[in-house]
């Protein structure tokens, strides 16, 4: 094994990792920690304009060895590569247990007018979604069933909240994110791109199983996603076309956000595709 190159935690470059975790610092700097090799993979792939998104890869002796697939990848992306003790590199994590290799990377969101542009046919609005767990789940649903594009308003959480980047497995660097978006600009937005807003509420008029059956769902669509706790307020329900239900058949009370999330972004994906040709699927 190689002998680390980085090993003091008072080391400029381990202060300014762990600045990261402050997301002042991360908006002032923009850039983030991608932690372990699922997101320092995809952080290799995805290049934003002409930068690379890889910064920096930090990796221990043992996670070069294991991972060398990943070490040469980023070197031949021209990412500077540097071995690093376990306690250098669990400084820079956020988890209890590090999986030895973390990436510094730039922020990879995009202007809301980019994704406008494109003419999205299915979108995933989060509202007032304030658990980065959620958040990062809720996009890793999106990415799966086929969406365009995923906006995060003003009032969610930090998509590059560390919990955010691990909860969306890779997902953050695979479909564009705009952030910052007030909810009334994503909705006259959408709209104005020819998008059917869709709003998710537990008391919503609407049963998703009807918009279903009824064939209403075939058209270009967003989904508005409101608060883990209290839902979506009053005000952003008018703001929609629609305020969808997901039905409850059995005894439990509600569904979680990223499960209602899931289910109801594929109900559209479902709807917007012809049959066959979908990948099959895969749990982790």
């Amino acid at each position: 094994m190689a002998c680390p190159e980085l090993t003091s935690l008072r080391s400029p470059r381990v202060t300014a990792a762990r600045r990261l975790a402050k997301r002042g610092f991360r908006g002032k700097e923009r850039r983030f920690i991608a932690e372990g090799p699922q997101a320092v993979r995809e952080a290799i792939a995805h290049r934003g304009g002409e930068e690379r998104t890889l910064i920096e890869l930090y990796a221990t002796p043992e996670a070069s060895e294991r991972h060398a697939d990943i070490i040469a990848a980023a070197r031949a992306a021209g990412a500077p590569v540097l071995t690093a003790t376990d306690e250098v590199v669990a400084e820079m994590c956020d988890t209890v247990t590090p999986q030895g290799i973390v990436g510094l990377c730039r922020f990879l969101d995009v202007p809301f007018d980019d994704i406008l542009r494109a003419r999205p046919k299915l979108v995933a609005v989060l509202a007032h979604v304030r658990d980065p767990g959620n958040a990062g789940t809720v996009l890793r649903c999106a990415d799966a069933a086929g969406a365009d594009a995923v906006v995060l308003t003003d009032a969610s959480v930090d998509l590059y909240n560390a919990k955010s980047v691990r909860a969306s497995a890779g997902s953050l660097f695979h479909l564009p994110v705009a952030v910052g978006v007030t909810v009334e600009q994503a909705v006259a937005g959408l709209r104005e791109a020819g998008v059917r807003l869709l709003a998710a509420d537990g008391a919503g008029e609407r049963d998703l199983d009807a918009e279903l059956d009824e064939g209403t769902m075939g058209g270009p669509t967003a989904w508005i996603f409101g608060n883990e706790a209290w839902g979506l307020p009053a005000q952003t329900r008018a703001l929609a076309d629609e305020v969808v239900r997901v039905p409850i058949h059995g005894r439990a009370e509600s569904l979680n956000l990223a499960t209602a999330a899931a289910v109801c972004l594929y109900a559209s994906a479902r709807a917007q595709r012809a049959s066959g040709g979908c990948r099959s699927v895969t749990f982790s």
